[in-house]
């Protein structure tokens, strides 16, 4: 009996052809396996009971890296004595899917470790089961020859367990060994590069490490004088750097870590992980000044693993850039611009292709709540509800962008790029599109893009030839991003927090309740409209937010706030009065909590997007159970939820004495009970009994916990985000889903 078999999903670069190799002999099959632009293919000839075997085996014994999308099997004749292995075809359209890049596995750290393993010591040993994919990856078939590798030319013992079937090695890319694989090399320090750089850290330098997708910067984390020094250097601000410690016992020294915790500094993605700073620890202030988390992360890669354990202490690890530029990969362009950074650079010789800065998580209801999706997890696809009948490319938001490639029902979401206000990023944005088009074999259709005309992205979707635009207004994305990260498609009450997105009617919106599904939406609420001073200044200066909710309220007096801006708070509180150009209004939720931050005395300015917020959290009494009431009216079929009513609330309080983390407590479940409240409201108007939540103010556990919980006891269900950020990092996923889903209508109903 002959049967030809395809495999697609995540199926190369993760052992899956010799794992087959090996079903295939062992159960005295004849015939091949081999790579091409679709995934996998198996020509199989046996007994019929034993093709039978073999094909239960190969989905329920399959690879740990594997991830098997769809089996398809057909008769077929196959001539074959005994079964190979063939070179892999390249010809036609790529369908196949890339791993991510995986840490290094347990096997090889054991060889790493063990002095008479010839790979002692080795920094870049790898198998089948670990190492680097997606950023060495030039092309497709995921084969050395179109990787970053194939350069170095295997030696007898390489070619060797590359060659048996018997060795984890068999058919591994990235193998290599100190005979043939790639070097260290410490520029700017002498002797031995691992010692050296050792040297460089332990005197309060600055040491610039070549990692998987691109450079990071490190000092000593306990080393308050240096952590200052990369700070004032790369131009940081107040943004904490992550911390990377060499195993689970240090990550408990310095953080309190429960099984969530654990299980997620120890996922094979090692993602930083945002978790609660014990007290006292030998962490310098500089590393996260003001923070009560620190982003911890384990060794990804055997290099790291060498450096942690001859520091024998901690290490901050930030990503290699100046401000907010993208983290640099390629060896020369890191060399010139980190030179004024860093005093000593540990590098190698294995070229990076495709530049992936860290992902982030953080705990929450025992699981991950992503907030940077990135190394480790990008490019594994998410799956549409509604499958796009066409190639579709979204081109993502402003900040925190990402895009996203859809095929069928397979969405691609990029690694992390950042924010586009800068040539550097939005270059590498242009570069990376180019990239995953010609690694999966797309060419965009359909382009997605937000309704903000200044959006860097929405421009580069207007340049764009040939192809069909699809406008997607902000909001509604973050919903669509929700209900696909859900697989779900149906109508929905949309809560869409964030800082700030172009709404339909010219306006600013971010507090937003919508009812929606992801091929259309309508506005059925949102927060009360109040100015911006200044514009995208009031973003950065959040003391000018709380002029603009006092300014329409004459009847409260002056908080310090007002007196520790002197003579400004005057001029900012005409300015909200008059309106216009100069004080744009908006519904956002960020920008409310931003008020109420620099009420509290949290901070009157930022250096980063999001900070006031963030330590308004983080300051907050968790034992309050209290929350301040705010009023809901009607402007003809709109809710209008009062936030001048949380304002109102938050300087009684704390004008009676009330401490200021008892009053951040209270603000942050006013809001929860604000959402709930409105989503009761709406349920009663519209039937809908499931909530969606998205937006980037989502991201506050405190506020997502209470809402959560408000809103369950309520009867909802609720949607909130697990594959992609809750933040707008997920938006080009929303964009994607909006564009399949009114794609699938439009030729369902015959009309284009």
């Amino acid at each position: 009996m002959g049967v030809l078999v395809r495999v697609e999903g995540i199926v190369q670069g993760v052992g899956f052809r010799p794992f087959v190799y090996g079903l295939a002999t062992r159960l005295g099959l004849s015939g091949r396996v081999g790579n091409d632009g679709h995934g996998v293919f198996v020509e199989l000839e046996g007994d019929r009971p034993l093709i039978r075997e073999f094909l239960h085996r190969l989905e329920h014994d399959a690879p740990p890296l594997a991830a098997i999308e769809r089996v398809t099997v057909r008769r077929g004749v196959v001539h074959a004595a005994g079964f190979t292995i063939v070179p892999s075809a390249s010809a036609g359209a790529s369908r196949t899917l890339v791993s991510p890049d995986i840490a290094t596995c347990a096997d090889c750290l054991a060889e790493l470790h063990d002095p008479a393993d010839r790979r002692y010591r080795y920094p870049f040993v790898n198998c089948v089961n670990c190492g680097p994919r997606l950023t060495i990856v030039r092309a497709m078939p995921y084969d050395r020859p179109l990787t970053t590798m194939s350069g170095f030319a295997m030696c007898a013992d390489c070619h060797a367990e590359y060659h048996d079937p018997a060795d984890r090695r068999f058919h591994a890319q990235p193998i290599c060994c100190p005979s043939c694989g790639p070097r260290l090399k410490l520029v700017g320090a002498t002797g031995d590069p691992l010692v050296g750089a050792v040297g460089v850290l332990r005197a309060g330098g600055v040491l610039a490490v070549k990692g998987l997708g691109g450079y990071h910067l490190s000092v000593l984390a306990s080393d308050d004088r240096a952590a200052a020094e990369l700070r004032r250097r790369k131009r940081r601000g107040d943004k904490p750097f992550a911390v990377m410690v060499a195993d689970l016992d240090a990550a408990r020294r310095l953080c309190e870590v429960d099984a969530t915790g654990a299980a997620l500094l120890k996922d094979r993605a090692r993602p930083v992980v945002l978790l609660p700073r014990r007290p006292h620890t030998p962490v310098a202030d500089a590393v996260a000044p003001g923070q009560r988390r620190l982003g911890l992360m384990l060794p990804y890669t055997p290099l790291h693993h060498l450096l942690l354990a001859d520091t024998a202490a901690p290490i901050v690890l930030t990503s290699g850039n100046v401000a907010d530029e993208p983290i640099l990969y390629d060896d020369r362009a890191a060399l010139e611009n980190l030179a004024g950074i860093a005093d000593a650079f540990l590098t190698h010789d294995r070229p990076i292709h495709l530049r992936a800065d860290d992902s982030v998580v953080r705990p929450f209801d025992g699981k991950a709540m992503v907030v940077r999706r990135s190394r480790g997890h990008s490019p594994r696809p998410c799956t549409l509800p509604l499958a796009t009948t066409r190639q579709v490319l979204a081109c993502g938001a402003e900040l925190k962008n990402t895009f996203c490639l859809a095929k069928g029902a397979h969405a691609f979401v990029s690694p992390h790029i950042g924010d586009l206000e800068n040539w550097p990023t939005f270059r590498s944005y242009v570069e990376t599109v180019r990239h995953f088009c010609d690694l999966f074999g797309i060419r965009p259709e359909v382009v997605a893009h937000d309704l903000h005309p200044e959006y860097l992205s929405t421009k580069h979707a207007l340049t764009l030839p040939d192809v069909e635009l699809v406008p997607v207004q902000h909001h509604h994305a973050h919903i669509a991003s929700c209900l696909a990260d859900n697989g779900e498609s149906g109508r929905v009450i949309g809560v869409a927090f964030d800082g700030l997105g172009y709404g339909l009617d010219g306006t600013l919106w971010g507090g937003e309740f919508l009812l929606a599904d992801l091929a259309s939406f309508e506005r059925a609420g949102h927060l009360a409209r109040v100015p911006m001073p200044g514009g995208a200044m009031a973003v950065r200066q959040p003391w000018r937010m709380a002029a603009a909710y006092l300014a329409d309220l004459p009847d409260v007096e002056a908080p310090p706030v007002a007196a520790r801006n002197g003579p400004r708070w005057g001029q900012v509180t005409a300015l909200a009065r008059a309106g216009g150009l100069g004080a744009p209004l908006t519904s956002s939720a960020g920008r409310l909590f931003d008020a109420v931050a620099a009420l509290i005395g949290v901070r009157d300015t930022v250096t980063y997007e999001g900070q006031a917020a963030i330590e308004l959290e983080q300051l907050a009494d968790p034992h309050e159970k209290g929350g301040y009431p705010a009023g809901v009216s009607r402007d003809g079929g709109l809710l209008v939820a009062s936030g001048a009513d949380l304002v109102r609330a938050v300087v009684a309080d704390l004008a009676a004495g009330a401490g200021p983390a008892v009053v951040s407590a209270r603000f942050h479940h006013g809001v929860a009970e604000l959402i709930v409240r409105c989503c009761r409201l709406l349920r009663e108007d519209s039937g809908l009994a499931t909530v969606a939540l998205s937006g980037g103010v989502f991201q506050n556990v405190l506020l997502l916990r209470r809402t959560l919980d408000g809103l369950r006891a309520a009867g909802f269900r609720v949607l909130t985000h697990a594959a992609v950020p809750v933040n707008d990092a997920g938006i080009s996923l929303g964009q994607a889903a909006v564009a399949a889903a009114r794609d699938h209508i439009g030729r369902s109903s015959g009309t284009s």
